[in-house]
């Protein structure tokens, strides 16, 4: 399997719509049935060896224990109850709604029922049109959805590597169906007080100080697949700072600045695995030390804390 794959968003848009708002249904599943954690942990999918998977939810709410997976390999939706129970239908030629009328006919099945509170797509276009009456997005490439899985999955491991080098508070590598994205972010203690205007889904997310870092694959206010990193709040100059590689870009985006690293100009070069580990590791050493974080004492060389273990 070749190494970062192509996956140009022209050649799926169509697909991707159709499937984000597929995650969206899943996703909102998810937060309506799972225990609430720190920062919206409980929400995003997590990476199989077949596609996605909300993870193990219900009991506490009356339901029986359940998970909902994506399979991007037999291209199915499959949902599965504790004692066995499963229901599972195709994920090709079909549109929202009836995406939408099969989920909640498959939980059904399992004895399960969860009351999504706004069961329409969240933060996209048609975000007043409920899930129910979505027609129009009903294109699903089978061949395009694999390989987004397949970069997905060779990402995650990008980030879980990245992951290893830090020993503080630090998120799951995660799937958000939110803003399709993957990625894992790194804490600091320090509170952040936000003006009261602000969401609630922003207010929770952003906390506490965090360095974070991930990967999209292009929407139609950046229409091509990179790699990214950020701080919030962000220390002053930190825009300033270089780089690695040569490639990667500060971009302004809201007052604030994301670097970048477009896919396509690494996923060919010699070493292209190395060099994102070396694009998230330059931004967050630039960023830990300008916001006055103990980089050297939260290191975690090989994963591991104890250098004697």
């Amino acid at each position: 399997m070749e190494i970062f794959p192509p996956v140009p968003l022209a050649e799926w848009k169509a697909s991707k719509e159709t499937l984000h708002r597929f995650a969206q249904v899943v996703g909102k599943i998810r937060l309506a049935g799972s225990v609430r954690r720190n920062h919206w942990w409980n929400v995003p999918f997590h990476v199989t060896g077949s596609g996605i998977t909300t993870r193990p939810m219900g009991l506490v709410d009356g339901n029986p224990v359940f998970t909902i997976d994506f399979d991007f390999v037999a291209h199915r939706l499959i949902v599965r109850a504790l004692d066995g129970s499963e229901q599972s239908f195709s994920l090709i030629g079909r549109s929202v709604a009836d995406f939408h009328h099969r989920t909640q006919e498959a939980l059904r099945a399992i004895g399960a029922e969860v009351s999504v509170e706004h069961p329409h797509p969240f933060d996209l276009p048609d975000v007043r049109r409920p899930f129910t009456e979505d027609t129009e997005h009903a294109a699903y490439d089978p061949f395009w959805v694999n390989r987004y899985w397949q970069v997905l999955s060779q990402v995650n491991l990008v980030l879980e590597e990245f992951s290893s080098r830090y020993s503080g508070k630090i998120s799951p590598v995660h799937h958000f169906w939110h803003t399709f994205d993957i990625a894992v972010t790194r804490f600091s203690d320090r509170r952040i007080d936000q003006p009261r205007e602000v969401d609630p889904v922003t207010r929770e997310a952003y906390s506490r100080e965090v360095i974070s870092a991930g990967f999209w694959f292009g929407d139609d206010t950046f229409p091509a697949p990179a790699f990214y990193s950020y701080a919030a709040p962000e220390p002053v100059g930190l825009a300033d700072r270089p780089l690695r590689p040569a490639a990667a870009r500060w971009n302004e985006q809201r007052g604030s600045h994301l670097a970048t690293l477009a896919y396509d100009d690494v996923r060919g070069e010699p070493g292209a695995r190395q060099q994102v580990l070396d694009f998230y590791e330059s931004v967050y050493q630039a960023a830990a030390r300008l916001a006055g974080w103990d980089a050297e004492h939260l290191a975690c060389p090989g994963g591991v804390t104890d250098p004697l273990a």
